[in-house]
């Protein structure tokens, strides 16, 4: 009978222990290190800091300070007029403060950047593409062509000049990289692929 007791304890203990957190949860996480498409490869690491604790059942789960781990899988800068650049993470482990580590199954969602950048539904951040400065300079080479070209030769000139004054700067503004970035302490917001048990006897893998 004793026996029968102490067993219904110990799993009342480990139900109380363990936790499970759903697919969908967010972590709110710092990046500890910058990461950009001209700097970095597939396959490079990064690391980040939990910034707001995550709580089941009024009990903190994963608390502040907790890292996050993971890899860099795609890196991409394009060279086209409508290509973005594309820096995709994937986040691989989480360590608690208390040295227990987790294996992720997450995908990036969202960052707090702007201006032109986001996160598309594969969790690959995209840099700002070709903006309004870059049709102006296009727009301000090819009317310059023109311009050049008329007081050399006339109405003829005028349409020569202009493609010359085009092709040399679309071929300049093709050939410029654009890159994307990820400085360290940009915020990102990651989401569970999976549930994530966090039973004891799962860590220290």
């Amino acid at each position: 009978m004793k026996d029968r007791v102490l067993i219904g304890m110990m799993l009342l203990a480990a139900m109380a222990t363990a936790q499970t957190l759903p697919a969908g949860t967010a972590l709110k996480v710092k990046l500890s290190n910058t990461l950009t498409t001209f700097s970095n490869k597939s396959g490079d690491p990064f690391s980040g800091r939990v910034t707001e604790a995550v709580v089941v059942n009024g009990k903190t789960v994963v608390p502040v300070g907790t890292t996050v781990e993971g890899r860099v899988t795609k890196v991409n800068e394009p060279r086209r007029i409508a290509g973005k650049p594309t820096l995709a993470i994937f986040p691989e482990a989480m360590v608690l403060p208390n040295g227990e580590r987790y294996m992720l199954n997450a995908a990036l969602v969202d960052t707090s950047l702007r201006g032109g950048t986001d996160v598309n539904e594969e969790g690959q951040f995209k840099g700002s593409g070709h903006d309004g400065k870059d049709l102006t300079e296009i727009g301000m080479g090819t009317g310059g062509g023109m311009l050049i070209g008329g007081l050399g030769g006339g109405g003829k000139g005028l349409l020569i000049g202009g493609a010359v004054g085009a092709t040399a700067t679309v071929a300049h503004w093709l050939g410029k990289h654009r890159s994307a970035m990820l400085p360290a302490g940009t915020e990102l917001t990651m989401e569970l692929s999976r549930s994530l048990d966090m039973a004891p006897e799962k860590t220290g893998q």
